[in-house]
């Protein structure tokens, strides 16, 4: 088995193409989506339609659940300006999505961790902001009765894999749209991938064991990053212009 794995779209339409056109150049058909599709200041609707139309299978993201599950007065900053983008039909597709699923009996789908879509799996925030590796205890920890032998996560927009001790493989994508961004949770802290370039990651199945291979797509950044300045936002438009928050 091959596949793709996208996740964190966060509304970047052309990263999106991107992503999507260099999945065909590789030869591969069957694509799996983590979750975050729509939210911030850059084009949702393009992207639902896009992410609509592909026949792939989706697990919900906190940013997705956020558009659904709140009035628009209580939505956050990312989350209001795709709101006002969408339409009835995009939030009906969204509320039918799972937060997690089994693809092909083979592959555990979650965007944070199964318990939870707003907890890193992979990565710990310490108190004076740093990032750092999660401890393996503490990942195989969240891992406990997950039988299938791949496991995809999101939500860092950091590209990591781990293996666990019994085999299993934990891995998470990268972000496809957005390449940093501030947070507040659990601690203040700051992602920036270091580069523009959109994330996905390739899948593969072999006699002995699951291999991956993250992929960097570039593209036009450039006008996303001025459509994030437009829209009000210039941290976000520092993190698709550059990779880094500024």
């Amino acid at each position: 088995m091959r596949f793709a794995a996208i996740a964190d779209v966060h509304g970047n339409h052309l990263a999106l193409e991107a992503v999507l056109a260099d999945i065909r150049a590789q030869g591969i058909t069957e694509i799996v989506n983590l979750g975050d599709t729509a939210s911030g200041a850059l084009d949702a609707r393009r992207t639902m339609d896009i992410l609509m139309g592909l026949d792939a299978v989706q697990v919900l993201g906190n940013h997705d659940r956020y558009l659904i599950d709140r009035p628009v007065e209580k939505m956050g900053s990312w989350d209001r300006p795709a709101y006002a983008q969408l339409d009835l039909a995009h939030l009906d597709w969204l509320r039918a999505i799972p937060a997690t699923r089994v693809f092909k009996d083979q592959v555990f789908l979650c965007h944070a961790t199964p318990a939870s879509d707003e907890i890193y799996w992979l990565e710990a925030v310490h108190a004076d902001g740093t990032i750092a590796t999660a401890t393996l205890e503490t990942i195989e920890a969240a891992a406990e009765g997950i039988e299938q032998p791949l496991i995809l996560c999101a939500h860092s927009h950091i590209a990591r894999a781990v293996r666990l001790r019994d085999g299993r493989l934990i891995v998470n994508p990268g972000s496809v749209g957005c390449p940093g961004y501030r947070d507040r949770h659990p601690h203040p802290h700051v992602v920036q991938a270091g580069t523009p370039d959109a994330r996905y990651a390739i899948l593969e199945q072999s006699a002995s064991a699951w291999s991956v291979t993250f992929r960097h797509v570039p593209y036009d950044h450039e006008a996303m990053a001025a459509l994030a300045l437009r829209n009000g936002m210039p941290e976000l438009a520092s993190a698709l212009a550059t990779g880094w928050i500024r």
